[in-house]
């Protein structure tokens, strides 16, 4: 399984990105996704969970009402769309396929084992 994390950039706050994630391998579709983000100096950190099925997401606090997690398994991709960015968002954004299919919504970061490689996203005030 490898995945690829795209989208990052530079954007002022008050802007929006788009980051998306394209799977390889098969059997997305009974995978759990998430995106977790690690900021200079600081743990890596949880930001959006999605279910296998796309029915069930979960957001971080410090994003809820500004992101939305999607995922299009008909092509092996999951997003994640950020609104309204803050100086406080930037990081390294990884997605991450977690380590057993199907079952509940997972957010903590030992239930991932798949990473991408990480996008920057840098918000300017």
């Amino acid at each position: 399984v490898q995945l690829q994390a795209s989208g990052g950039g530079l954007v002022q706050a008050g802007g929006s990105l788009r980051l998306s994630c394209a799977a390889s391998g098969r059997a997305f579709n009974s995978y759990g996704m998430g995106w977790f983000r690690q900021a200079p100096g600081k743990e890596r950190e949880f930001v959006a969970a999605i279910s296998w099925s796309g029915g069930s997401t979960s957001y971080a606090d410090s994003v809820k009402g500004r992101a939305t997690i999607s995922r299009d398994n008909a092509n092996n991709t999951v997003y994640l769309l950020m609104n309204s960015l803050e100086p406080e968002d930037t990081a390294v954004y990884y997605c991450a396929r977690t380590r057993s299919p199907v079952g509940p919504l997972r957010i903590r970061l030992l239930e991932y084992d798949y990473w991408g490689q990480g996008t920057q996203v840098t918000v300017s005030s």
